[in-house]
């Protein structure tokens, strides 16, 4: 299993903390955080990661290449001057991707087996994508995802309608292909890929059965330390 981690962000809201270290890098429970994601990674089977950086990337590949020795393989896609926001830096690294991977964000603790979207994946050669999803009603952030059985009927980011009763969990497998038609060096963002998928039923929909965490902000930083502190090891 290939792990793709979008960690390139600026992390606005994390300021002053992140001023001069990467997201990636904040410490949680006595650790920078990309630690405790590597390890999920490899308790779900990973083989191989690619980290897709920015901001202070030079920071979180220093940290990996001496701190991290998991038996995996570990590579780096480097942004640019300019920001392609998620899509693009997804598609920067296309010659880094396997056929079939599993995209997660920089700032995402899942406590669930991240190999599982790729699972239903796998098994259902007529999908493009299938996304882990959780079931929300707007209770740990806005709702983005309204379901039909076991896909994705509708994904619209930023919308507050009650349809919209599940949300992006934060690890989606997809396809190499789906990206090979879209030109390196564009701006723009995975919603809009999502959204694309789901109008042409090509979207699966995979229920994780548990929150996610994650240290986007300072109360979602305090929440994981409080979920790591009870948490048994991996």
């Amino acid at each position: 299993m290939q792990v793709v981690v979008l960690a390139g962000g600026l992390a606005t809201r994390m300021r002053p903390d992140t001023n001069h270290v990467p997201k990636s890098l904040l410490m949680v429970n006595g650790r920078p955080f990309i630690d405790w994601q590597i390890d999920r990674f490899s308790a779900s089977g990973a083989t191989s990661i690619v980290l897709c950086v920015g901001h202070l990337g030079e920071e979180i590949e220093t940290h990996v290449r001496r701190g991290v020795d998991r038996g995996l393989s570990i590579s780096y896609s480097y942004d640019g001057e300019q920001l392609g926001g998620t899509g693009g830096a997804l598609r920067r690294a296309l010659a880094r991707l396997e056929a079939e991977f599993v995209i997660t964000y920089g700032d995402s603790y899942l406590p669930f087996d991240y190999a599982a979207p790729l699972h239903d994946l796998r098994a259902h050669p007529e999908a493009t994508a299938s996304m882990s999803v959780f079931r929300n009603a707007g209770a740990l952030d806005a709702s983005n995802v309204q379901l039909e059985g076991d896909w994705v009927a509708r994904y619209q980011k930023g919308a507050s309608d009650p349809s919209l009763d599940h949300i992006d969990y934060g690890a989606i497998a997809l396809r190499r292909s789906a990206l090979e038609g879209i030109e390196d060096g564009a701006v723009w963002g995975l919603e809009a890929l999502w959204a694309k998928l789901a109008r042409k039923k090509q979207l699966r929909a995979f229920v994780a059965p548990e929150r996610f965490y994650e240290i986007g902000s300072q109360s979602g930083r305090q929440e994981l330390e409080r979920h790591l502190a009870t948490e048994p090891p991996t």
